[in-house]
């Protein structure tokens, strides 16, 4: 049996992202579409889903619930840090984001408050606990070659 009858497929994917009430959230429109190997952790699985086994020139409205998305909002990941954490941020904002280097790995913290000198950060992906709404095209469709499949992700 040939090896590369079980490799996964390549997706090449254009896409429109609103919200519940039909405001644009993020598009590929005027840019680079969406590549990525189907299984990879790095695309949320409401989008796998949704491709597998299309062709090339599908068009999908997808309604991808938050448990197959970024997950639900987690109230443990907000939390109430000293000011003095950023030292050295001049007008510090809510909005701004922050790269934390606590624990096994990097995290990225969102300033979601500040009173006084408490500033409150979420550690929630800005979509989690959202029902996402996407309008996909699949624009091309190939196998993954070897060193793709090895590295996780399309090489071009």
């Amino acid at each position: 049996m040939d090896a590369s009858q079980n490799r996964p497929a390549v997706y090449t994917v254009h896409y429109v992202l609103k919200n519940r009430i039909g405001e644009l959230v993020d598009t590929s429109e005027g840019s680079e579409p969406l590549h990525f190997i189907y299984g990879s952790p790095d695309i949320i699985e409401g989008i796998q889903k949704a491709v597998r086994d299309r062709n090339v020139g599908d068009c999908l409205e997808v309604t991808v619930p938050p448990e197959l998305a970024y997950g639900e909002h987690q109230e443990e990941l907000v939390r109430k840090v000293p000011r003095s954490m950023f030292e050295g941020v001049e007008n510090l904002q809510i909005g701004m984001k922050f790269q934390t280097n606590t624990g096994d790995e990097a995290q990225i913290v969102q300033v979601v408050g500040i009173d006084g000198n408490l500033v409150k950060v979420d550690a929630n992906h800005p979509l989690a606990g959202f029902t996402l709404y996407f309008d996909l095209e699949i624009v091309g469709r190939r196998e993954a070659t070897e060193d793709e499949v090895a590295q996780g992700r399309p090489l071009f």
